[in-house]
């Protein structure tokens, strides 16, 4: 994907952050949303597919109910997502309707996306619309969610829906004009970087709180929603939405406006993709360096010879993480055996499986089919 193919995309994700939706935490920006809203109707009218993922559920909600500030206590960041809900597919529905294009709300935890079958159904509900010419609104469900199944950030949620309907481009609005080599709040002479392949090693920490280019302000999970967006051969483009006419410019392929990441990578089947976008495991199994290079090099199964220690609590087919002996991931995968089975039977021969336990469930710990490397 170079700019120059930007205009023969036909099916996106946009994300629009907090910082632009609320207008810095003031509520809903009804005139930023409609201009929004505007360029997304001329896309359609292009024959471009949209999905959007939208923030902003609970700065309105705190608005609405007339709260002085935000508040900290779960139960009332979860009633002020519910309020805030209503007002924000409301501004989309009255701002699409001008144009006479009907939108949908869907609410989705990572519990939604882990589970096989509810990841299908997700996917051919969004498909269904997007045939309709129905532009989905898709936001996490802020009034149910936990901790342990949360997303954690729209950017990741925009990523894996960018995968779950194998998009051409995610664009990530934001406050921000892209990513730069350094800091260039700290470093004056910091460049802007234009157009990057999403495998380069280095993007990571250029936008890593701790030494890099606006990840204070969360430029660094907008870098990591690019490298789960690509999966599945999806292009992103970081760019300002305070920008005139920012989709627009995009749509033509404007050179110098935003950060385009580059998908240079295989796309991963279907299958993968959903494995890799599971961001909760239940354990942990860690290698040994045979097994590593096994893995990596070969694209093997894993077998319980090669797994040094374990940790976690995880019953069969459950998602865990395989780290090599610096606590490095190198795979995730869904696991053959449960934590009790696997305690018996790591360090050991495939061929004493069935005398260890009594019965098999098969030779390997996790079966080729079932694992995804780590990026």
């Amino acid at each position: 994907m170079q700019r120059s193919e930007l205009t023969q995309t036909r099916r996106w994700v946009v994300k629009i952050g907090s910082a632009l939706l609320t207008d810095d935490g003031k509520g809903l920006n009804r005139e930023a949303m409609t201009g929004w809203v505007d360029q997304m109707a001329a896309l359609r009218r292009a024959g471009i597919e949209l999905v959007i993922v939208s923030s902003g559920s609970v700065a309105e909600g705190v608005q609405r109910l007339g709260w002085p500030r935000r508040p900290h206590e779960i139960n009332k960041l979860q009633a002020a997502a519910a309020v805030g809900q209503m007002g924000l597919i409301q501004a989309y529905e009255s701002a699409f309707a001008r144009h006479g294009i009907h939108t949908a709300q869907i609410l989705m935890t990572h519990d939604d996306l882990s589970n096989r079958q509810r990841y299908l159904n997700a996917s051919d509900t969004l498909h269904t619309l997007l045939q309709e010419g129905v532009v989905p609104v898709i936001n996490e469900n802020d009034t149910v969610v936990t901790d342990e199944i949360r997303f954690g950030d729209n950017d990741t949620l925009a990523a894996l829906t960018a995968n779950l309907i194998g998009a051409d481009l995610l664009v990530i609005l934001t406050d921000q004009s892209g990513l730069y080599d350094s800091n260039p709040r700290i470093n004056p002479k910091a460049r802007q970087l234009y157009d990057v392949p999403v495998s380069q090693p280095d993007l990571a920490d250029m936008a890593s709180p701790e030494g890099g280019a606006l990840g204070r302000g969360g430029m660094y999970t907008k870098v990591m929603a690019a490298k789960r967006a690509a999966r599945s051969g999806t292009a992103t483009l970081i760019a300002s939405g305070r920008e005139s006419e920012v989709l627009a410019r995009l749509h033509q392929g404007e050179a110098q406006l935003g950060t385009l990441f580059i998908p240079d990578l295989a796309p991963m089947t279907a299958r993968k993709r959903w494995l890799a976008g599971h961001l909760q495991a239940k354990g942990q199994l860690v290698l040994d360096d045979g097994a590593v290079e096994a893995l990596r090099q070969a694209g093997r199964s894993l077998l319980p010879v090669g797994v040094s220690s374990f940790e976690g609590r995880f019953e069969r087919g459950e998602l865990v993480v395989c780290v090599d002996r610096e606590n490095r991931e190198v795979a995730r995968g869904l696991i053959n055996y449960s934590h009790y089975e696997v305690a018996k039977i790591i360090g050991h021969p495939s061929s004493q499986i069935l005398s260890r336990l009594g019965y098999s469930e098969g030779e390997f710990l996790i079966h080729c089919d079932n694992l995804v490397l780590a990026d």
